[in-house]
């Protein structure tokens, strides 16, 4: 479990009752509680409203509305089947050209490359918007990471329990949170939505909850798999 908001006085799980902490000696007699694992995490909201509280930035959050055509190719993800399915079906949210979408990566790195001996799973969550024009988006100033999730072992099934804080913050960026633009001189109610996420195919088997092994190890071609 994740020491986090209502949890964050307990100094034992309340699944399997695991200590919290662990004792380290401090010169020759005291000691000190020291977390068994620790995660960090950097709130994303603030970081979105300040993109509207820059006169560089605002004018381009509203991009993707503004160069939206009526063409039948693919030239960003606005024009996929994808993003218009959810504009037909959450219409209220599509109509403002200042609400945000949101793609997250995610993926799981040995940052001691040169110790191979000792294997070491870090993993970085980041979080990029698609409001932004092709040139800005993808760059390292608008990938924002929300947390890194410490190792040594791969998260498995438990990434759900690293990604709580974030799944907090896009509620309630889901249900609004008020913001300044900057441009317009007034507050508004910014809204946000993750579209996509981006990973290969194990870790889309952690994020999802689907078993990505066997028979139906594909959420698409289910029982027309055609692999032995």
């Amino acid at each position: 479990m994740l020491y986090y908001d209502n949890d964050e006085a307990l100094t034992e799980c309340k699944f399997c009752n695991k200590h919290r902490y662990h004792a380290k000696t401090i010169g020759t007699s005291n000691k000190k509680l020291v977390p068994i694992k620790t995660m960090f995490y950097l709130h994303i909201i603030p970081r979105l409203k300040r993109l509207f509280a820059s006169i560089q930035t605002t004018s381009e959050m509203s991009w993707h509305y503004e160069n939206k055509r009526s063409l039948s190719m693919l030239r960003y993800p606005y024009d996929a089947e994808a993003w218009k399915h959810f504009d037909r079906v959450h219409a209220d949210f599509a109509i403002d050209q200042r609400n945000v979408w949101l793609d997250l990566y995610k993926d799981g790195f040995n940052p001691y490359i040169q110790a191979s001996s000792s294997p070491y799973s870090c993993w970085p969550i980041i979080v990029t918007l698609y409001n932004l024009p092709p040139e800005m988006c993808m760059t390292k100033t608008y990938m924002f990471l929300s947390c890194v999730v410490p190792g040594p072992f791969n998260p498995m099934i438990g990434i759900d329990v690293y990604l709580q804080p974030l799944i907090d913050d896009l509620k309630k960026l889901w249900s609004g949170i008020m913001t300044y633009d900057v441009s317009r001189k007034q507050n508004f109610m910014m809204r946000a939505a993750l579209m996509w996420t981006i990973n290969d195919f194990p870790t889309y088997g952690m994020l999802s909850g689907w078993g990505t092994h066997g028979r139906l190890a594909c959420s698409y071609c289910m029982e027309d798999t055609k692999a032995f």
